[in-house]
């Protein structure tokens, strides 16, 4: 397949020669020139100089036999531009744009554009290394209600069931591993100490989740 990646900074010169050396041909389109240095002098690909959403330069890329078109420059309406003059001019379904704003997630997505985050992508991934109790987002829908959250579970959620808790409202445990293995828990699964569980989540289920009384806090109160 022919992609036209557009921008050549680290997220745009990563992907271009992760593409061709998957066997794919890559066209990298930046308006400075400087910015190929960061391919190397092994890259096989064809690189254009210029602006990323000007029709012309597109076509030098080779966008009329694309398969696929990245828009990953510095800049959110750089990267619109890009992705709609993909789909809209000429005609290329599979096109993803680098967005750095998630406010402007839902345009995107009304223009049928997948989106990527950067900064905060890279730096959730970084903190789950560091900080391996807190909750990892995998992914948050456009509205940002809904998100797909990983939890360890730790002593005070140990011993309960997963319908107690999702008792509480907005949430939904789609997978739990235990030991390394994968599983879809039942209602009735018992999480214990160690697993990790994969929520479905609104904000307000997650807040209620992380306020609701320990297991040795009910024991007590029942005394």
């Amino acid at each position: 397949m022919h992609v036209v990646v557009v921008g050549c900074g680290r997220v745009g010169s990563s992907l271009a020669l992760n593409l061709s050396e998957a066997g794919h041909t890559v066209a990298v389109v930046d308006k400075r020139p400087e910015s190929f240095r960061r391919l190397g002098e092994s890259f096989t690909g064809v690189t254009v100089t210029g602006i990323g959403f000007d029709r012309d330069r597109l076509i030098e890329a080779g966008i009329e036999r694309a398969g696929a078109v990245a828009a990953v420059t510095s800049g959110d309406n750089s990267n619109i531009l890009v992705a709609r003059v993909a789909r809209e001019r000429f005609g290329i379904d599979k096109v993803v744009a680098r967005i750095y704003d998630p406010r402007r997630a839902v345009v995107y997505q009304r223009l049928g554009i997948a989106t990527v985050a950067t900064v905060e992508w890279t730096t959730e991934r970084v903190l789950r290394r560091m900080l391996p109790e807190s909750a990892a987002v995998e992914w948050v829908d456009p509205s940002a209600r809904i998100s797909l959250v990983e939890r360890t579970v730790h002593a005070g959620l140990a011993g309960r069931r997963v319908e107690d808790l999702e008792a509480a409202g907005g949430i939904r445990v789609v997978a739990l591993s235990r030991l390394g293995e994968a599983s879809i828990p039942a209602s009735t699964t018992v999480v214990q100490d160690g697993d990790v569980i994969y929520l479905s989540a609104t904000g307000e289920g997650l807040a209620r989740l992380d306020q609701a009384p320990t297991r040795s806090n009910h024991e007590k109160g029942s005394h």
